[in-house]
């Protein structure tokens, strides 16, 4: 389904590049101002929710601030109200789809994909992982664009399967899109939501995954093992499509084919460093970058200016804070 909102012609791949570069930009910036950030999925995400945003989803406009709110204290509490970053992506109504993404660490990358799209305002990205903010690093059901608490790791995919299910049984034609990460298939509790998937032919739901084959102790293949993934997947029972996760018009094909029956997964592989060949020097520790001194910083401030500015987000000047995450 596509988005009302956003060209759904031979335009839009070239809004997904666009966007995909501009995800990159931006994750690369604060990484550097912040000395430290999520960067490495930015490289490999960024076409995955470009194709989502602007081809694949049919989400309504938002319906949350554009500069997001601070957080009010825990839900519950007298006089506190409960606030959902799923906003961001639209109302809940059945004619729209519903996006979730499992990944919480992700949620820089995510952030930036909704400043591209409009429905975060730029000036949103200053209260990241800032107290009392709800911009987090680690995403939550009230962070922009987050609609669930994933736990640790791997509990969204069975939370949206509750949610599908309950709009079969509805009769409501709406999708469900979900955001996965590979590490996560190394969880049981997403082998279950699979399971369960595919036993109630919960066709309204697809899920794209990222597989950068990278995670916080290094290589994938040398940390557990997942592969053969489609193979895995297929005997589960669902409807499986290996793609290049770098490229846009594949992302996009499943997605338009009718669903029949079996929940769709897109085995996105993707480059952990595409589009910005500096993160090579770091392989096989991607998962987090945090400058080892001055001078990589520097290095990686000279990419930036001389290779990914343009003209919007400016230059970074060389007397640049030295700020930290907290």
């Amino acid at each position: 389904m596509k988005n009302p909102k956003i060209d759904t012609s031979n335009d839009w791949l070239a809004q997904g590049h666009s966007m995909a570069d501009g995800i990159r930009r931006r994750v690369l910036r604060h990484t550097i101002l912040n000395n430290g950030g999520y960067l490495s999925q930015a490289c490999s995400s960024a076409e995955i929710l470009a194709a989502l945003y602007l081809h694949i989803m049919n989400l309504g406009p938002s319906t949350a601030p554009l500069i997001p709110e601070s957080f009010p204290g825990v839900p519950g509490a007298p006089g506190v109200k409960s606030l959902l970053g799923g906003r961001y992506n639209g109302h809940t109504r059945d004619r729209y789809d519903r996006f979730y993404l499992s990944p919480a660490h992700y949620a820089l990358v995510l952030y930036t994909a909704l400043i591209e799209t409009g429905r975060m305002a730029e000036e949103g990205l200053t209260q990241f992982n800032h107290d009392g903010s709800t911009v987090e690093m680690i995403g939550a059901e009230h962070s922009p664009g987050f609609d669930l608490m994933g736990g640790s790791l791997a509990q969204t995919l069975s939370q949206a399967a509750g949610v599908a299910m309950a709009k079969k049984l509805k009769g409501q034609q709406d999708r469900i899109w979900v955001f996965l990460s590979d590490g996560e298939f190394q969880e049981g509790q997403t082998w279950e939501a699979i399971q369960t998937l595919s036993h109630y032919r919960l066709d309204n739901v697809g899920v794209y995954v990222d597989i950068n084959g990278q995670q916080c102790d290094g290589r994938m293949t040398e940390v557990m093992g997942v592969e053969p993934l489609a193979k895995k997947l297929a005997a589960f029972g669902a409807r499986v499509v290996a793609v290049n996760g770098n490229d846009l018009k594949a992302l996009a094909a499943p997605a338009d084919e009718k669903p029949e029956g079996k929940p769709l997964f897109v085995l996105g592989y993707t480059d952990p460093c595409c589009g910005i060949p500096l993160l090579e020097k770091r392989r096989p520790f991607l998962h987090y970058v945090r400058f080892t001194g001055p001078e990589e910083r520097e290095t990686y401030r000279s990419y930036y200016n001389t290779q990914m500015t343009d003209g919007v987000n400016g230059l970074i000047e060389e007397d640049y804070s030295d700020r930290a995450h907290q």
